[in-house]
């Protein structure tokens, strides 16, 4: 995968016609589970092909069990990360277990702690509602946690059953585990009221920001920015045309291998244009 990776890199280069990047954005998946070496690997091949001099933020999406001391350290010390996006859903151990997440709520609340000893001073973290079981009370204590650890942006999403994953297979053998959309209606409420109460923008409808700490990268999006997809499902967009690379990880690579770009590309019309600025504007 990290090979069929770089090798859409180079094959990809000239896709943007501005070569200077401001902001990188490691997510889907699990990029946590790349070494440090790995990362630098990624890295290495970008600066051959695009200026990287004026970067403004560099994010990695993270789960709390990869989150140890020493790769903390390193992802500060000797790669270009400057901001975490930590997938940690709830510090309540019950939804953990419910979600068969890999970390527990003591991780969950480690991991923060360690990095912001490990100098981190930008994150994001992910927390989920409508969670089945999950009290009105409980969710405003995650809530209360995340305001507690000093999180000035925050990540909020309605649990949703996604086909064929394993949860949403234990969840149609026991029905009374089906989330409940009054349940996440209310808890959504509770949301923006709390949002309101400590200062939290709501810039994106599950993004949360204190103190203007908006994601540079999200927002480049809404804006109309070039940016470069790259890896299986990526999304690209050059101004003129949209692109979409395959899901299917040994379809990407066998391409890649071969050289081909494993993607469908539209060229956009200027009723597209227009369609997408009323969207997005």
């Amino acid at each position: 995968m990290l090979d069929a990776l770089c090798s859409e890199i180079r094959l990809r280069a000239n896709y943007l016609t501005d070569k200077t990047l401001d902001t990188i954005y490691f997510g889907g998946g699990t990029p946590s589970l790349l070494s440090i070496e790995e990362l630098n690997r990624i890295f290495g091949i970008l600066e051959l092909h695009f200026d990287l001099s004026q970067l403004k933020e560099v994010t990695l999406e993270a789960n709390p069990d990869d989150l140890n001391r020493d790769y903390i350290q390193r992802l500060r010390n000797e790669t270009r990360i400057d901001r975490l996006s930590i997938g940690i859903q709830s510090f309540r151990e019950e939804d953990l277990i419910f979600m068969k997440r890999a970390h527990n709520a003591a991780e969950a609340l480690d991991c923060i702690k360690l990095a912001k000893e490990a100098g981190f001073r930008k994150f994001t973290i992910d927390l989920i509602y409508g969670t089945p079981g999950m009290s009105d009370e409980a969710w405003l204590n995650n809530l209360r946690i995340a305001n507690e650890l000093g999180m000035e942006h925050l990540s909020c999403y309605a649990l949703t059953l996604e086909t064929g994953t394993p949860l949403a297979k234990e969840v149609s053998k026991r029905p009374e585990f089906t989330p409940l959309e009054a349940d996440a209606e209310r808890q959504f409420r509770i949301l923006m009221e709390f949002a309101e109460q400590h200062d939290y923008e709501q810039y994106e409808i599950s993004n949360f920001a204190r103190n203007e700490q908006y994601a540079i990268h999200n927002s480049a999006y809404w804006k109309g920015a070039s940016y470069l997809g790259l890896g299986p499902s990526a999304h690209s967009f050059n101004g003129s045309s949209r692109a979409w690379n395959i899901a299917n990880n040994q379809q990407y690579i066998k391409s890649l291998n071969e050289s081909t770009l494993p993607l469908e590309t539209e060229n956009l019309t200027l009723k597209d244009h227009y369609n997408e600025w009323i969207l997005t504007d």
